[in-house]
């Protein structure tokens, strides 16, 4: 009996001083957004918020960028510089843009047959110059 009471006695010390569980790794991910998920595993993170274009051209806009400051620091330890972490930003992303826009050009000019190239030249009043 007394061995009884003793076990009761432990368990209640147990039930009153047991650590109180943490939430679990499914519930905190739930409410993390993507960008706090990428911090907290100490990764880069970068991701297009928002894409604004000029109705009347389709060619001018905008583009609205997030990172985090383990992107901004990778970015500077790969030489890009700037005086904001923007400007970092907008270094590499206009170098990635460059770098889109000479993949296009490459493209292009390896389908296009040397020799088989066509120029046209308006001369007006309806005629044109084909070389």
């Amino acid at each position: 009996m007394i061995l009884d009471g003793i076990f009761d006695m432990f368990d209640w010390l147990k039930a009153k001083f047991k650590k109180k569980e943490a939430p679990t790794v499914v519930e905190q991910t739930a409410a993390m957004t993507p960008k706090q998920l990428a911090t907290a595993a100490g990764e880069p993170y970068v991701s297009i918020l928002n894409l604004e274009l000029d109705p009347a051209t389709m060619a001018a806009g905008s583009i609205e960028l997030d990172w985090n400051d383990i992107f901004v620091a990778r970015l500077i330890k790969r030489g890009y510089v700037g005086k904001t972490d923007a400007e970092v930003v907008d270094q590499w992303f206009q170098e990635v843009c460059r770098g889109i826009v000479m993949e296009l050009w490459e493209q292009q000019e390896a389908q296009d047959e040397p020799g088989r190239r066509v120029k046209t030249r308006d001369l007006g009043n309806g005629r044109t110059e084909i070389s």
